[in-house]
C-alpha cells in the first residue's frame, strides 16, 4: 500500500470513530418498499422514531427498527459515561440502495415463461446528538 493510500485510509478510520451508524446488508425486501419507512423516520428523534416504527403495520418496519436499535448500541458503545436520555439522539441520515437481485422464472401460457426479480437492498442509517453546533448546520 501506498503512502498516499495509507494515509486516507487512517483519515477515514479517524472520522469514523466520531460517526455512529449500523448497515443492513441484503435485506428481502424491496428498496421502494423499504425507502417508504425510511422517508417516514429521517430527521426524527430516536425515541419517536422507534415508537413510529413499533406501531407501524409495514412489514419493513420491524427491520429498521432493529437496525435503529443497533446504531443505539453503536453510539452507547462510543460514548461510555454519557446518559441516553440526555444527548438528544436523532437520526441523521437514512440511506437504502439496491441489493441484488435474485432472477426467478415462472410459468406462462403457451410455453413461455415470465421473469420474477426478487428484489433485496442494503439499509445505512446514521444516529447524532443534536447540539448547538449540529443544530446551526
Amino acid at each position: 500500500m501506498g503512502a498516499r493510500k495509507r494515509n486516507r485510509a487512517n483519515e477515514l478510520k479517524e472520522a469514523r470513530k466520531s460517526q455512529y451508524f449500523a448497515v443492513l446488508k441484503d435485506c428481502p425486501t424491496s428498496p421502494r418498499k423499504m425507502r417508504l419507512v425510511a422517508d417516514m423516520v429521517r430527521g426524527m428523534e430516536v425515541n419517536q422514531a422507534l415508537d413510529a416504527l413499533k406501531f407501524s403495520s409495514k412489514e419493513a418496519s420491524r427491520k429498521v427498527e432493529k437496525l435503529l436499535m443497533s446504531a443505539i448500541a453503536n453510539w452507547q458503545a462510543k460514548n461510555e459515561g454519557t446518559r441516553l436520555e440526555e444527548s438528544n439522539l436523532y437520526v441523521k441520515s437514512i440511506a437504502v440502495d439496491s441489493g441484488r437481485i435474485l432472477k426467478r422464472l415462472r410459468p406462462a401460457p403457451q410455453g413461455r415463461a415470465h421473469r420474477i426479480r426478487k428484489r433485496s437492498n442494503h439499509v445505512t442509517i446514521c444516529v447524532d446528538s443534536k447540539t448547538e453546533d449540529n443544530a446551526n448546520e
